[in-house]
């Protein structure tokens, strides 16, 4: 953008140096000079050819002077559209370009995945998360320096522009995705994005950051499928640190890597025409040979059943919670998806 907003300076810069010298040049020097003569002399001096005067200026001291301007101004202009092509090209620039392009198709080629919205501490962990349950996502931030960043050490989809607009939800596919985090540091800017990306994607699920509790029923009336106080969600979390020391342990040690594993909470849903419907949970190969465990089940517009009983009957849209290696979970949730 940098690039494109000095080349367009340097461009008009130089044409109007072109067209007030053709315009100097004809004026000045009266009807012995033809608009032909007029470009060709702004050229020449432009560019500093030096291939000869088409008509002689000894004896007119007004279009000597409008050469001298010509070549000041002119070179001036000149000089700044090569450099800036010129550091363009040296500083990488152009690679960039290439480089956001490819970005770009990658991410038109996405289908059900995910997009968030900032990129500060929270946005931060969320990557990691999905990136440790190996699901597709672009962020979307204006700080390029984070992005670069980001991408270079996580190898992430990004769109470097701003989330409120329409244009940039779209560049980051939010017509094929399934859901939207959104944690701008901002109440308004999550306010303005839920409902831009509701209007764009009536079915995608938004989980919106709030930092004032009365913004939980706007984000909510402009789409918001749930909102997180993060604020709140933190004095939660050290107050049961204090009294529950044990279950914020075993928390911890669960969702943090040890020795290269972590364990995770999962959610699997059974889609509609699955060979799993009309089965019981003892009969369903629904967990595919692994040592995951099931929670809880969850019928829909239903409430969640705790350790449900082995013959319950499966059925379309039924919510599966199960708990194991997240390696194994991901497992379990790509096996039923695909059956």
């Amino acid at each position: 953008m940098q690039f494109k907003n000095r080349l367009i300076k340097g461009l008009i810069a130089t044409f109007i140096a072109i067209g007030g010298g053709t315009a100097g040049y004809k004026i000045l020097g009266g009807p012995e000079w033809s608009l032909l003569d007029a470009v060709y002399m702004t050229i020449i001096t432009l560019t500093t050819v030096g291939f000869g005067e088409t008509q002689d200026l000894s004896a007119n001291p007004s279009a000597r002077i409008l050469t001298i301007f010509i070549i000041l101004f002119g070179m001036g202009s000149l000089l700044f559209v090569v450099s800036t092509i010129t550091g363009f090209i040296v500083e990488g620039e152009l690679t960039n370009v290439f480089g956001r392009r490819k970005m770009l198709k990658e991410i038109s080629n996405l289908k059900n995945h995910f997009i968030v919205c900032g990129i500060g501490d929270i946005g931060s962990t969320i990557v990691k998360e999905l990136k440790q349950t190996k699901r597709d996502f672009v962020v979307v931030d204006t700080d390029t320096e984070k992005l670069e960043k980001l991408g270079t050490m996580e190898k992430i989809l990004y769109v470097n522009e701003d989330a409120t607009k329409d244009e940039t939800l779209v560049s980051a596919g939010i017509h094929k995705a399934q859901g939207l985090i959104t944690i701008l540091p901002d109440d308004k800017d999550n306010l303005f994005v839920t409902l831009t990306a509701k209007q764009l994607n009536p079915n995608l699920r938004i989980v919106s950051k709030g930092i004032e509790e009365h913004t939980i029923k706007k984000l909510k009336m402009a789409g918001a499928d749930s909102v997180v106080l993060s604020n709140a969600i933190g004095g939660l979390r050290m107050v049961s640190v204090l009294i529950r020391p044990a279950v914020v342990g075993f928390l911890d040690k669960m969702l943090r890597a040890q020795k290269g594993k972590s364990y995770r909470f999962e959610d699997v849903v059974i889609p509609a025409n699955s060979k799993f419907i009309g089965q019981t949970l003892a009969n369903a190969n629904l967990l595919h040979n692994t040592r995951v465990l099931i929670i809880a089940m969850k019928e829909k517009g239903g409430d969640f059943v705790y350790n449900p009983e082995r013959s319950t009957i499966i059925k379309e849209d039924s919510e599966i919670v199960v708990m194991g290696e997240s390696v194994e979970t991901n497992k379990v949730r790509e096996w039923v998806e695909n059956q």
